[in-house]
């Protein structure tokens, strides 16, 4: 493990000021909270940070609430567990979804330690990411190629990718943020700012480690959901190799409002397909104005692969999407 300094910071004033940067490998300082992904990558030399910076010793400003507003919106303080957001019933109830997706997350013991803002900022699990071993990784070592174009690419991304990276991103949380529009609120040097959940994860392009939109010296401080009828009847499903602690190989939020016989209005993003967690709003368009029943379902998750770009090994996701995705929404349209 490459030796670092780890600051533990009072208050968030003074956390900001050590301009820690997560999600890119050429930061010389990184945050950290529960570590469950951090201590893997710090391990087996994928991250070689000078300095750690420590948001848990007690900042006052940074906090693990859950409560919902006056309008009924859900707010997550960054700090919070993943087994605390996911087993409070202002989660379960009004935004099942992302109960459901925090749960398929991670090990019962790794969800009592890592917070929902670790969640989405945890790092790919592409193979040449993690190991070393591999000299070409763009993400890891800019410039450095792709050793997954041509490899052993069977869960990489057909959505999003560029010929500089096709790695998937890894947070069942961060998909089901996305399809509800969630907002995430970041605090830094130059002040406050709210960053969509849509907007947060950049696409890879010539640049791929820089993979959110943070800046130097901001920090996650809060996950807001708005309410909606489509997030209190929400699904996520998790289709992976096997069922305990594996990534998704395909993943599905959605979440429909239906009134009178048809389909008011309708959020669909997925996970395991794309550089990014994948909103669908050409799945959602089909649906909307549509009887809730199978041959809508299918007509819709038929454009799901609209744009993908399969490659060597990967191709079956194609299939798998759609049929992942009309699980998901007849699970949704059956709810009482």
């Amino acid at each position: 493990m490459h030796p670092f300094t780890l600051e533990r910071p009072r208050d968030l004033a003074t956390a900001v000021t050590f301009k820690a940067q997560a999600g890119r490998n050429d930061a010389e300082a990184e945050y950290i909270a529960g570590g469950t992904d951090m201590i893997q990558l710090l391990k087996e030399w994928v991250r070689q940070p000078s300095r750690l910076v420590d948001l848990t010793a007690g900042l006052a400003d940074l906090d693990d609430r859950i409560a919902t507003g006056p309008d009924g919106s859900l707010r997550l303080g960054a700090l919070a567990t993943l087994t605390a957001a996911a087993d409070h019933a202002l989660v379960r109830d009004g935004f099942p979804a992302l109960s459901q997706a925090l749960l398929a997350s991670a090990a019962q013991a790794i969800r009592n330690i890592a917070t929902v803002a670790g969640n989405i900022l945890q790092r790919t699990r592409c193979a040449y990411f993690r190991d070393v071993g591999f000299a070409a990784c763009n993400k890891r070592s800019p410039s450095s190629g792709c050793a997954a174009l041509e490899g052993e690419n069977r869960g990489h991304a057909v959505l999003g990718a560029s010929e500089h990276c096709i790695a998937t991103h890894a947070s069942d949380f961060a998909v089901a943020l996305v399809a509800f529009d969630a907002r995430l609120h970041v605090r830094g040097p130059d002040g406050e700012r709210i960053i969509p959940a849509a907007e947060f994860h950049r696409l890879p392009g010539d640049t791929p480690h820089i993979e959110t939109v943070l800046g130097s010296g901001e920090v996650v401080t809060a996950i807001e959901v708005p309410a909606s009828a489509a997030a209190c009847r929400s699904y996520y499903l998790k289709v992976r190799d096997r069922a305990s602690f594996e990534f998704a190989l395909i993943s599905a939020a959605v979440g429909l409002n239906i009134e009178n016989g048809r389909i008011r209005d309708a959020r669909v993003a997925m996970g395991g397909v794309g550089t990014k967690p994948w909103r669908m709003p050409a799945v959602e368009d089909a649906l909307r104005g549509q009887a809730p029943d199978t041959a809508s379902f299918h007509k819709a998750a038929a454009r799901a692969t609209e744009g993908a770009a399969p490659r060597g090994h990967n191709a079956f996701k194609l299939d798998l999407m759609q049929r992942a995705l009309v699980r998901a929404l007849e699970t949704v349209g059956g709810q009482a």
